[in-house]
């Protein structure tokens, strides 16, 4: 199968979906690999490192599409992407579609098969190619959130670990999946005073083995509520796969924080957990509500692409081989990562969706 691979046209997005040593693989696999001229520049790999391992190179867009029949990306197709898509592409990446109508419409008009890397989902239940950006986005959730707090910034002035004769930071993460975990084991290893919102005990065991200063608990309303009054820092990982994110914070919450603190929503992608978030692009990263600053960027492991690209391709690669050998709908995790076919919604957390 031809399988093209875009340069990402997202504000600021630094991936590329198959780093060299995987489209040379899948070379070696029979395949024929297209590669968009400098689409792997920002993750640090030339066109040279992939033309070397037998990979074409496209000079641009238009005919990388052309060539391509299985579409991989990272991000969901913006209108750079779209006026280039076909109705008998088979499109590879994250998508995100439940916050975005106007996408979902493009893409039913245009006929094609979109598989989401979000909604792949294992019969356990797992979500292996949303996992590793989940734990790249929960870390730097708290990088971010540390760095917004400095007075430079606008933030209270406040340092989370703390230092004798001092009071330690106090954070507040909403879920303990892969990036809600991963933001709590950070700012816990950091000093910081933890408190996590979890419904599953057995993530709240998990959470409590992070050490004597993480404490979790059941999310009921005044629990949040007290608990958000007094945190530096918040961030929101709830998911529903494939769904609208649901609110866990709300402007009323919001209201009882100190000026100056942060709040880091990674739930934005699928429309955001707090009441009061709005997408943001890491060139306009934050804006201020109720005193707090918000920091809301649709594509945060963007930020350190050379870790995102390597992590995202070992995650997608044996699903990029299942899908170029043509025998894909054999495997019930890809069936259940269809979003979009044939000008319908297939995915069943979008099938309510207003367009």
């Amino acid at each position: 199968m031809r399988i093209g691979v875009p340069r990402e046209t997202k504000t600021l997005e630094g991936r590329v979906a198959l780093v060299p040593a995987a489209a040379g693989d899948l070379v070696r696999r029979g395949h024929e690999v297209w590669l968009e001229q400098g689409a792997g520049l920002k993750s640090g790999f030339s066109d040279a490192q992939y033309a070397q391992l037998g990979v074409n190179i496209a000079p641009d867009a238009a005919a990388l599409y052309d060539k391509g029949e299985l579409i991989v990306k990272v991000k969901e197709p913006i209108e750079g992407d779209l006026r280039h898509l076909r109705p008998d592409h088979l499109l590879f990446c994250y998508l995100h579609l439940a916050p975005e109508p106007a996408l979902t419409r493009r893409l039913l008009e245009i006929g094609l098969t979109g598989v989401a890397f979000e909604t792949v989902e294992l019969d356990n239940g797992a979500l292996p190619l949303l996992a590793p950006m989940s734990v790249i986005a929960g870390k730097i959730a708290v990088q971010i959130g540390t760095h917004l707090l400095h007075q430079p910034q606008g933030g209270k002035g406040k340092l989370l670990g703390g230092l004798p004769a001092t009071e330690r930071g106090k954070v507040v993460v909403f879920g303990a999946g892969q990036a809600g975990g991963h933001a709590a084991a950070l700012a816990a290893a950091g000093g910081a005073n933890v408190v996590v919102f979890e419904k599953r005990q057995d993530r709240m065991d998990e959470m409590m083995r992070l050490g004597n200063n993480v404490t979790a608990l059941y999310p009921y309303d005044d629990l949040v509520a007290r608990e958000v009054a007094t945190a530096d820092l918040a961030v929101g990982a709830v998911l529903i796969p494939g769904a609208m994110a649901p609110h866990v914070l709300t402007r009323d919450m919001l209201k009882g924080m100190e000026d100056g603190s942060v709040v880091v929503d990674i739930s934005i992608d699928q429309g955001g957990c707090f009441e009061t978030s709005r997408p943001t692009t890491w060139k306009e990263p934050t804006y201020v509500e109720e005193g707090v600053i918000h920091f809301c960027v649709t594509n945060m492991p963007g930020a350190v692409p050379q870790t995102s690209s390597q992590a995202i391709c070992a995650a997608i690669l044996p699903w990029v081989g299942k899908l170029a050998s043509g025998a894909w709908r054999d495997s019930q995790p890809l069936l259940r990562g269809i979003n979009v076919e044939g000008g319908r919604l297939v995915h069943p957390a979008l099938q309510g969706m207003k367009l």
